[in-house]
């Protein structure tokens, strides 16, 4: 799979979350966003007692609510749709600080900002306690395709060289007087774009020819077999359970 890269969404640790094997927080985190998203919307209580499970998690896994906090800002742009559902959704209205707002908006909106936020964090949390390259792994112990897993190495892997190969242009145009102020300066961040495309696309054909003399066939070997023991996976298991136990209460009370 090749060297881990850090990444500022991780924060290293030693609890007992960071411990556990990537593919059972993986399949804890998918099983917990199925049953906030199974929850009824009316069961306003429920979703407030499963942002309490995400916070016990984030404290036995020393994450600071700051980190969190922070990291949730990723949402802005569906809270900005939730907020805009009121006033544009149809159906029967109410007066809300005397504002006309759609009942059902209302709702859309809550479902929204609820369902959302809850399964931001709970992601969040699981880029937190899992370094990236120990995802990729839980993804393979999955059986995720493959091809998919590839993607997803790729991505990462390149996604910083390509980020550093703009930061080095960015200097080499400032080094050279240039500061970007207005329409006429479009022509050259379009020709520094374009430079970048192919530098990226060179670099790729470099990179498949390299890993074709070395033996690639169109699949990665797995270099490290991941395995858990029945104690991790109810460990890890434990969050989606107590999820599901809230959702069936909501269904029913």
């Amino acid at each position: 799979m090749g060297a881990g890269h850090a990444h500022r969404l991780h924060r290293p640790g030693t609890s007992r979350v960071h411990t556990l094997p990537p593919h059972t927080k993986l399949a804890a985190v998918l099983a917990f966003v199925v049953v906030v998203v199974s929850t009824p919307r009316e069961a306003m209580w429920a979703f407030g007692l499963y942002a309490v499970l995400l916070a016990a998690v984030a404290g036995v896994a020393r994450v600071p609510p700051g980190f969190l906090l922070r990291r949730l800002l990723i949402e802005v742009p569906f809270v900005a749709f939730a907020v805009l559902m009121p006033f544009v959704a149809q159906g029967p209205r109410t007066e809300v600080l005397g504002l006309s707002l759609s009942v059902s908006g209302l709702w859309g909106a809550w479902n929204v900002l609820a369902k959302g936020t809850l399964g931001v964090a709970a992601s969040v949390l699981l880029a937190a306690t899992t370094p990236l390259r120990d995802l990729l792994l839980g993804l393979q112990r999955l059986r995720l395709p493959s091809l998919l897993v590839q993607i997803a190495t790729f991505m990462i892997r390149y996604g910083d060289l390509i980020t550093d190969e703009m930061r080095r242009m960015r200097i080499a145009r400032a080094s050279r007087g240039f500061e970007a102020r207005g329409v006429r300066h479009w022509g050259v961040l379009a020709a520094s774009a374009g430079a970048l495309f192919i530098r990226s696309y060179e670099r790729g054909e470099r990179v498949h020819l390299a890993m074709v003399s070395r033996g690639y066939t169109g699949s990665l070997p797995v270099i490290d077999e991941v395995t858990a023991s029945r104690a991790q996976w109810s460990r890890a298991l434990a969050l989606p359970v107590a999820a599901l136990a809230v959702c069936l209460l909501g269904w029913t009370l």
